[in-house]
């Protein structure tokens, strides 16, 4: 299991005077930059606190697009790093190993999803679209500029699971994790277990023992 936690660096951290954001906004083809003004953003951008360097791609997720945050970390010494384009779910690996590989830590690093939470929800109004899409990476760049260098450890775990509550879903929880071979632990409050079925006589519809 990989555990996040505050490493020495972050015990220094920078200090705000010295903080120096790059923001990235993806055009997406025609996905964000059809319906958002992406230049007005990134202008937008260029004048928020601490932000360095503001400057977009069509597809930031691509080779190049990746190699532009490279470079720009390197000889812009750039601290942090916001990335406005799709769905973290796609791409938040992809641009935090981008880091990685420019040497910053990849938890410096803030995307916000102007795609999915922004071009395509606000297709028939782009005035409205670049407005939230300013917002989002306004939001970015507040905090990112607050993030803390982080490290990852490894730990062991036990193959041990706890249930709270011995009714009829806790047994049958517990059941099943045990037949999976992980030790458990049922807990519950009243002096027997069984819940509400065990209180009940029979049962429908075939009249059997609730107990």
């Amino acid at each position: 299991m990989v555990a996040n936690s505050t490493s020495r660096e972050a015990q220094n951290a920078i200090p705000q005077h010295d903080i120096r954001i790059g923001v990235y906004v993806c055009h997406c083809g025609t996905n964000i930059g059809g319906i958002v003004d992406v230049e007005q953003v990134v202008d937008f951008a260029s004048n928020l606190p601490h932000v360095s360097i503001s400057r977009d791609y069509a597809y930031m997720c691509s080779d190049p697009g990746l190699g532009l945050i490279k470079d720009d970390i390197k000889t812009q010494n750039l601290n942090r790093i916001v990335v406005a384009s799709c769905s973290p779910l796609m791409h938040e690996i992809t641009f935090r190993t981008a880091c990685v590989e420019a040497g910053l830590n990849p938890f410096l690093f803030q995307m916000t999803n102007i795609r999915e939470h922004v071009s395509w929800v606000h297709m028939f109004d782009p005035e409205a679209a670049t407005q939230k899409a300013k917002d989002l990476v306004s939001a970015a760049v507040g905090r990112v500029a607050e993030h803390l260098p982080l490290e990852e450890r490894r730990t062991d775990v036990k193959q041990a699971a706890l249930v709270v509550g011995a009714g009829i879903a806790g047994i049958e929880a517990a059941l099943r994790m045990a037949d999976a071979g992980k030790h458990v632990y049922l807990v519950e409050r009243e002096p027997g277990i069984g819940g509400h079925m065990a209180q009940l006589y029979k049962t429908f519809p075939t009249l059997d023992c609730a107990a």
